[in-house]
């Protein structure tokens, strides 16, 4: 870890952050949140799981000014955690609350995805867009617009390009990790 990231326990409950991953001075990670290898956590995030679970994959990028929630149980539900898989790209200043997004899902900067959404693998919300509560991105297709909707399949090369921006993001992480800010004494 590094000085200036607040890992801050809530209900008895400390996140769990694989030693690989890197969290950016700024950050605060609260309660029950789970941080996978290799992930990055970029400068000013919030992942607050005070009131249900946050669990992030390998390899996920959550960019900067990023916040993260989740939804609490009442009247007679579980209420929803907020699941991401591996290789995930989130852009800057995104919103996630109580959904999932499942392998090398794609989240465009400035987007707001809400309670009970699921974005599949491949799929993608372009930048600015809201996805709004109960909503599916199947694999392979592109939403954009506020509220979101289904704009087109996306091609081989646009689902390839996606692909290759989370093993950037790891080499990235790790040129950041090495400086000598980062280093405790």
């Amino acid at each position: 870890m590094v000085e200036g990231v607040g890992l801050i326990p809530f209900g008895g409950v400390l996140p769990t952050v694989e030693d690989s991953a890197f969290i950016a001075p700024g950050c605060h990670v609260i309660g029950n949140v789970t941080i996978g290898p290799q992930s990055s956590i970029w400068y000013n995030c919030v992942l607050r799981g005070d009131v249900n679970r946050i669990v992030i994959g390998a390899r996920t990028n959550i960019q900067d000014g990023t916040v993260i929630h989740v939804d609490s149980a009442k009247d007679g539900h579980d209420g929803l955690p907020t699941i991401i898989g591996d290789d995930v790209l989130i852009g800057h200043m995104v919103m996630l609350h109580g959904s999932v997004l499942h392998d090398r899902a794609f989240v465009g900067l400035g987007s707001i995805v809400m309670d009970g959404c699921t974005i599949e693998s491949d799929g993608m919300l372009a930048a600015g867009s809201l996805l709004t509560p109960g909503k599916t991105i199947r694999s392979g297709e592109l939403w954009m617009g506020r509220p979101a909707k289904k704009l087109r399949d996306m091609d081989a090369d646009e689902i390839a390009r996606n692909r290759r921006g989370a093993p950037a993001y790891v080499t990235l992480a790790q040129r950041h990790k090495a400086e000598p800010g980062f280093n405790r004494p």
